[in-house]
């Protein structure tokens, strides 16, 4: 199981993989000085997140022009361009950027648009040694059909998604059925995150090595993430499911932490 969760990324880098997933698929595309990519939405909504440089993207939805606006992931919050399904693309930079392209399947035709930093809701989740990052740049309310996306920032030596939760039943409010990818980036070459994902029957229980640049698949279980010693870990979350929320319950085993958090880990925020 966990070689099934673990992806290298050979496996969508300059192309889209969809993993067998019903919903979600990603690409991560690189293009230097003067490079450009094209594609088609087909029958999926897209959202192209800026990891790194600046772009251009031309469409029969609209056209925007030179956007991005930090060098790496570490380096600020992100632009996030959405386009609806049925449309067809060009990416285009001058001096070379880093993106990734998450898909989802999708029935509803919203309007391209994009998601500029100043608009990123930040949020400083957690307590202690699970103290986060979260930037939210797709959210339940914006207008599109099934995808949610944020990125994740954990200091070294902290975890996060925890206490561990899920996301694989839907009972709304409480929870919905959510398909998730994990895309990690670590802020040195040789740091690594671990990553549980496990159900409570121990059907799956598989715990991952995560380097920089692997994805992790989470079809269903609780998922948390710890961030090794003196590495500090990016995660760029895409989500898509039965309903637009981010509703989860945690593992009735470890809710308990919650009340012992007292303090924010004053490292935080990162960006």
């Amino acid at each position: 199981m966990s070689s099934q969760l673990l992806v290298g990324p050979d496996r969508f880098n300059g192309r889209m993989e969809d993993f067998g997933y019903e919903y979600l698929a990603f690409a991560n595309v690189k293009l230097s000085a003067d490079g450009w990519h094209e594609g088609d939405t087909a029958e999926r909504e897209l959202a192209i997140v800026v990891l790194g440089g600046r772009c251009s993207v031309e469409s029969a939805r609209g056209e925007w022009r030179n956007f991005g606006s930090r060098a790496h992931v570490f380096d600020g919050r992100p632009y996030t361009l959405y386009l609806p399904p049925h449309t067809r693309f060009r990416v285009s930079t001058e001096a070379g950027c880093d993106l990734a392209l998450c898909y989802a399947r999708a029935e509803e035709e919203h309007e391209g648009r994009l998601v500029t930093p100043e608009e990123v809701q930040v949020e400083i989740r957690g307590g202690g040694n699970a103290t986060r990052q979260i930037h939210h740049m797709i959210r339940p309310e914006f207008p599109a059909h099934r995808l949610l996306i944020v990125e994740v920032y954990t200091p070294a030596g902290n975890w996060s998604s925890y206490p561990p939760h899920k996301h694989d039943v839907h009972n709304p409010p409480h929870e919905v059925d959510l398909e998730e990818i994990y895309y990690y980036r670590i802020q040195r070459p040789e740091g690594y995150a671990i990553q549980k994902v496990y159900t409570a029957d121990r059907r799956i229980d598989a715990t991952l090595t995560v380097r920089d640049g692997e994805l992790v698949l989470v079809p269903e279980g609780y998922h948390p993430v710890v961030a090794a010693h003196g590495y500090d870990v990016y995660y760029l979350n895409a989500l898509a499911g039965s309903a637009r929320s981010m509703a989860a319950s945690d593992d009735p085993d470890y809710a308990w932490v919650r009340a012992g958090w007292r303090e924010k880990d004053p490292r935080l925020p990162l960006v």
